[in-house]
């Protein structure tokens, strides 16, 4: 199997995991769990939620994480902030990276929003060096689509 053709296996399996629970931090933990599973080459992923002024750990799977990041720090915050997906191939070159991981080498993030605010982020991790491409980006943004559609479906009630 193809990459792509991954994804749309997991889309498929997220959208039957997630389309009728309404609760978005079971909806999370099943998503890191599926793409820990599923993804090669990973060694992180989960969520950070935006609380504040801040991202806070949400639901994950691999090694202990930092429970905290400042928005516009590190590749999570600098995500949050702009609402952009961060594609790092090296992210001992990223200006001001937060080494949860020391073997951690690459990392995606995607930006969950709703009406156009950042409510949290999916955050993966690779001990590979440009481990994630465009096809990695486009399959796991339809992926955090799909649960940005399901907290609007659900009025938002586990925010």
């Amino acid at each position: 199997m193809n990459k792509t053709q991954l994804y749309q296996q997991l889309y498929e399996q997220t959208k039957a995991l997630i389309s009728d629970e309404p609760d978005l931090i079971a909806n999370m933990a099943n998503i890191s769990a599926l793409l820990f599973d599923a993804m090669e080459q990973i060694n992180w992923a989960g969520f950070y939620r935006v609380e504040n002024s801040g991202l806070v750990l949400g639901p994950f799977q691999g090694k202990v994480a930092c429970i905290r990041i400042p928005i516009g720090t590190g590749v999570c915050g600098v995500a949050a902030e702009t609402g952009e997906i961060q594609c790092v191939s090296d992210v001992h070159n990223f200006e001001g990276h937060i080494a949860c991981d020391v073997a951690s080498n690459a990392e995606i993030v995607i930006p969950l929003k709703v009406d156009d605010k950042v409510v949290a982020v999916l955050d993966i991790d690779s001990i590979e060096f440009a481990r994630f491409d465009e096809v990695d980006q486009q399959g796991l943004q339809a992926i955090v689509n799909l649960l940005e559609s399901n907290l609007v479906k659900f009025c938002l009630g586990s925010l």
